[in-house]
């Protein structure tokens, strides 16, 4: 079989992969494939998609979370619409929120951006958005800008955009009318995981979900956003700021009901025993403590006028935010866990939480895959495969589960676990601490170039360097929490012009730069993971595990052991990135040798435990000198 491949000769994991991607989608058939980071898997699964979809009338959709991998997405339709003389018609669309040409819109959440922008648009407040459409009918400067898009098709988001907001129109709009005709649509997960956005978005492409290729990139995320997207939450803070709201509107006896929802929350929260901080509510038990104030539906209703009045003249609404989660907590209990939480804000104000969390992701991934042509779920760590498959609610008869080996030269890469530390919290204390510093350091001093160390929480971390930082011999660059892109870009182009010199990156697991970075050739000599990075032993983390217990008879696993493992497994893939580069990746905790850890290693590894892990380190990279 011919594929429409961007390069001269793919390699034979790369030939397989696409015949299997085509296998699949000829079958209507879902496939799961892990594969390691660096084979080409974007370029191995569009090809084949892309052929199908060209001869079948078929639109593809391909999903990923990173603003980079559309642009690879985009780089590679442009080599292939260059080889084969095609003009490949694409739209590449992120969250709405991050297309808006309006100002000021940073800050907002993006369900109190889904209200500002709906509040806007019903107002005809938003010429960015009229210019694109009069009377229902597409204006003429939007028509030509679509035919101008078209023409240099394809064409990245960010380009789109400028042109767009140049012309003064909306470009998540634009974005939608260039999807009509387009045979390539590159967007987020949540443009097809949840249900109102996929709707909206269908309507306005006017494509059928039965004609759609999905291809989810990086989907070992998938899990984790499709629990999120269906959790709601709730505070007394968040309250509080409704009160406010009505009071500032003259709309007092709205603001006394109000109140009492935090009287109701604070009534059920008297439950919690005193040495604890969490407990699981009742569904009922707050429904009835609502109705005590007023009808649940007016009650909600009322919360909406207060909404509506806000968003004429704010971005975001707290009485919005409440009105959400009282809806959301009418919601099923199969697969859910109501938790109620006694916290502390960073100045010490005390307040509650009531959180409605999505234990089963296959809530909302089930029904679309259900729905398409054919899903290609893929990842670096999907493994095991057919845990993805249980867990997304896949049919088992009608799913190709693929695993393929690193087919990198094994002695590129030194995989050590080093097991004369822990960060388990029975453990933790200074002289740990001191311990594993020292043994950062030595790892850092001994690396001829940049090494990245990954912690499982920011303390640790901090606590770590706290002893580190005056016996590493080598500059180091320590990640902030909730960095903008302009700052982990920064950050990483600092980091990158130490590659002769030295230095180190001393991040969390599952922070900036724990996934989604790539730095290939001799940019990253070294990756250590110091400690695990599992799940807090919280009422969530146990409600997660019983679930599983209870569907797949695979709780701590499902639940608790193989999402820190693939999580180290990302941090472990930010070393070795193409098949040039050479590295060594440490694993620093004792307890990596433990079965129910070591099994969950891929067994083309080859890791080995060193007694003397400095003079492995030393003696791997006087061998292995990288061209």
């Amino acid at each position: 079989m011919d594929f429409l491949f961007p390069h001269d000769e793919p390699r034979k994991i790369q030939k397989g992969l696409m015949e299997q991607v085509y296998s699949a989608i000829s079958q209507r058939y879902s496939l799961i494939v892990h594969a390691p980071t660096g084979i080409g898997k974007t370029a191995s699964a569009l090809s084949p998609a892309l052929t199908f979809a060209l001869k079948n009338k078929k639109t593809i959709f391909f999903l990923t979370s990173r603003h980079m991998q559309h642009k690879i997405a985009i780089e590679t339709l442009k080599l292939i619409g260059k080889k084969y003389s095609l003009n490949i018609k694409t739209a590449d669309i992120i969250g709405k929120k991050h297309m808006c040409a309006q100002s000021g819109i940073s800050e907002l959440t993006s369900s109190e951006f889904s209200e500002y922008c709906r509040s806007l648009r019903e107002k005809d407040g938003c010429s960015f958005y009229t210019n694109v459409k009069s009377k229902g009918k597409i204006t003429p400067i939007a028509a030509k800008t679509i035919a101008d898009l078209q023409k240099i098709s394809p064409v990245g988001v960010e380009e789109a955009n400028n042109i767009c907001s140049r012309a003064m129109l909306c470009p998540y709009e634009m974005g939608a009318l260039l999807g009509k005709d387009a045979d390539v649509i590159i967007a987020d997960y949540f443009h097809m995981l949840n249900p109102s956005v996929r709707d909206s978005l269908f309507k306005r492409i006017q494509k059928d979900l039965g004609d759609c290729i999905v291809i989810m990139d990086e989907s070992h995320n998938l899990p984790e956003r499709a629990r999120n997207l269906l959790t709601s939450v709730t505070s007394t803070l968040i309250i509080d700021i409704a009160v406010k709201e009505a009071r500032q509107l003259g709309l007092n006896e709205i603001a006394d009901s109000i109140i009492k929802i935090a009287d109701a929350l604070i009534f059920v929260a008297r439950k919690m025993p005193i040495d604890s901080n969490e407990m699981l509510a009742e569904k009922l038990e707050f429904i009835s403590e609502i109705e005590k104030i007023s009808s649940y539906e007016i009650l909600v209703g009322n919360l909406r006028i207060v909404a509506d009045a806000v968003l004429e003249e704010k971005r975001r609404s707290a009485a919005s935010s409440l009105a959400n989660f009282l809806e959301s907590w009418l919601g099923p209990e199969d697969g859910f866990a109501r938790i109620l939480k006694r916290e502390f804000t960073k100045t010490g104000k005390p307040f509650v939480s009531l959180s409605y969390k999505c234990m089963d992701p296959s809530i909302v991934i089930k029904p679309f895959v259900d729905s398409v042509h054919s899903a290609v779920f893929m990842s670096g760590t999907l493994n095991p495969a057919e845990m993805y498959r249980d867990v997304f609610g896949l049919d088992e008869n009608r799913t190709i589960v693929a695993e393929y080996d690193n087919p990198f030269p094994k002695e590129n890469k030194l995989t050590l676990i080093i097991p004369e530390t822990s960060t388990k919290f029975t453990v933790r204390s200074r002289e740990m601490y001191t311990l594993i510093a020292r043994r950062c350091a030595e790892i850092a001093n001994a690396v001829p170039g940049n090494s990245a160390m990954f912690f499982p929480s920011y303390q640790i971390r901090d606590d770590v360097y706290a002893e580190m930082q005056n016996i590493c011999e080598k500059t180091t660059f320590l990640e902030q929490p909730k960095m903008t892109q302009p700052e982990k870009n920064e950050m990483l182009e600092n980091f990158k012009s130490y590659k002769d010199s030295g230095a180190v990156l001393l991040a969390t697991s599952s922070g900036n730069f724990g996934e989604g970075i790539d730095l290939i050739g001799d940019y990253l000599r070294c990756v250590t993971i110091i400690g695990l990075p599992l799940s807090k032993p919280d009422l969530e983390t146990q409600k997660l595990i019983e679930y599983y217990d209870m569907k797949f008879n695979r709780g701590w696993d499902y639940g608790y052991i193989y999402p820190a493992l693939i999580r180290t497994m990302q941090n472990a893939g930010r070393c070795i990135r193409s098949e040039t580069d050479r590295g060594v990746v440490v694993f620093l905790d004792e307890r990596y040798l433990w079965n129910r850890y070591y099994r969950c290693f891929p067994q083309d590894w080859n890791i080995k435990v060193s007694g003397k892990p400095m003079e492995a380190i030393r003696e791997f990279f006087s061998m292995n000198i990288a061209p």
